[in-house]
């Protein structure tokens, strides 16, 4: 059996790998549109969390396999689509995860400012559409809608010490405009309560921890949690019994002549009702907030805005509300309500042989392990479909062979594993003439250069 994977992230792979390793007669082809492999492992994963990377070594295990062939700078509806796909393989699979993001609908969303969580993180991590963002760190306070892990990460890369982010594979041009900084001062904004927040212990810790930032949490928004926090999980007992500790420190006395520290903080029920624009209207000034009030408990608590309203002063606004997937082609269903293909185990509703896995199945939620379950799930519903006949294997189908003259007649030259592997030692090479891991290629024109395309 011939089997197709649309997309090499971390969903990508980790089917491409289930399908090899349970069926000895497989050929699976990882079709991408960027040149480079990996998707928000490469493009996503904070560069100072160099550990969750190390998922690239089992991909690229996955990728030399004589049973694996990786298509780069191909762009799936475009460039081939879905039905060509199923006529030159037996089955399809979209893992192309989500690559846009929930817009917040208020006033003055677009003002010069304002940028989603996903093109802000594209751009420190090299994403090719990101590069040129030039966000504007001219102002002394940044504000980000959103209470998760992304939120923190933000966070953590506007305010860490330079010399930390130095040593990581963050990119030249956002560690220069980085180091222009005026931002001292981060505030996280959530709708909820601290029992609804959505960031983890690990990365709370790592927040709190970071040389020469202090946290400003206010005692009074834990007033009142005491029962709820004992019949609470164990992971949220432990991340509110935290919050709760840190909000009750003293601050460490600052010694006379020493500048003020940066700082950030959680701010509690509110919810944005507009950005608010300078004199000039040319960029923020700062955002409306209404206090909320939540209705039902734990993580299905709502969050009802109230008439009571306040004003945040910033010159910076991150709205970290979430990722959305897109449509790929017409050919495929898709529930723009909730931006996923509808499915069930990963089998795409009324189209027998197209399957979906990661975001593009489940929503925009959680980290690398859960994608790489809900990726087995959907290689496995595969598999039964082989060993149950749903699946007809008995014509023969050509796989790349015919997808490769379909792509040439439209001009389009994919890139090989072993190309990926030289743009790779390029960017590793640039890394350590700075004492970086890599430095990476954020253009996908020299990207192909390097390879001779």
């Amino acid at each position: 059996p011939r089997v197709c994977v649309v997309g090499s992230g971390p969903a990508g792979f980790y089917t491409a790998q289930h399908i090899l390793k349970h069926h000895g007669g497989a050929l699976v082809d990882i079709y991408e549109k960027l040149p480079v492999p990996f998707g928000l492992v490469r493009f996503g994963v904070a560069p100072d969390h160099p550990e969750v990377k190390n998922v690239i070594n089992t991909f690229t295990q996955t990728a030399h396999s004589e049973r694996c062939a990786y298509y780069g700078n191909v762009t799936v509806g475009r460039d081939v689509t879905v039905p060509e796909l199923r006529q030159a393989y037996h089955a399809v699979v979209l893992s192309y995860g989500a690559e846009d993001n929930r817009v917040l609908g208020i006033p003055g969303e677009s003002l010069p400012g304002v940028y989603s969580a996903r093109a802000f993180v594209g751009w420190y991590n090299g994403l090719p559409e990101n590069r040129d963002l030039k966000p504007d760190l001219s102002c002394e306070t940044a504000l980000i809608l959103g209470h998760g892990n992304v939120a923190l990460d933000i966070a953590r890369i506007l305010l860490s010490p330079l010399q930390l982010l130095r040593k990581t594979d963050i990119t030249d041009s956002s560690l220069a405009a980085l180091a222009c900084s005026k931002v001292k001062r981060v505030w996280l904004v959530g709708r909820r309560g601290p029992l609804q927040v959505a960031f983890t212990i690990k990365e709370l810790r790592e927040m709190i921890n970071m040389p020469g930032v202090r946290a400003v949490l206010d005692p009074a928004d834990f007033r009142g949690l005491e029962s709820a926090v004992k019949v609470a999980s164990r992971p949220r007992k432990r991340l509110t019994e935290l919050m709760i500790k840190t909000a009750l420190e003293k601050p460490v006395e600052m010694q006379a002549g020493t500048a003020a520290p940066r700082e950030w903080g959680l701010k509690f029920q509110r919810s944005p009702q507009e950005v608010l624009p300078s004199a000039d209207g040319r960029r923020v000034r700062g955002i409306r907030l209404a206090l909320t009030r939540l209705e039902g408990s734990g993580d299905s608590a709502k969050a009802i805005p109230t008439s009571d309203v306040e004003e945040l002063e910033c010159g910076l606004v991150l709205s970290s509300i979430g990722y959305r997937s897109l449509p790929l082609d017409p050919a495929v269903p898709f529930d723009s309500q909730r931006g996923v293909i509808p499915n069930s185990s990963g089998r795409v509703e009324g189209v027998p042989g197209l399957y979906c896995s990661g975001w593009v199945k489940r929503g925009p939620t959680g980290v690398i392990v859960t994608t790489m379950n809900d990726s087995f799930d959907t290689a496995q519903s595969v598999l039964e479909d082989l060993q149950g006949g749903v699946l007809d294997i008995s014509p023969s189908r050509e796989g790349f062979g015919l997808v490769e003259g379909i792509l040439r007649s439209r001009g389009i030259r994919p890139v090989s594993f072993s190309d990926w592997e030289k743009i790779d030692a390029a960017e590793v090479a640039r890394g350590k003439a700075a004492g970086k891991p890599r430095e990476k290629i954020v253009d996908p024109a020299e990207m192909l250069r390097i390879i001779g395309h």
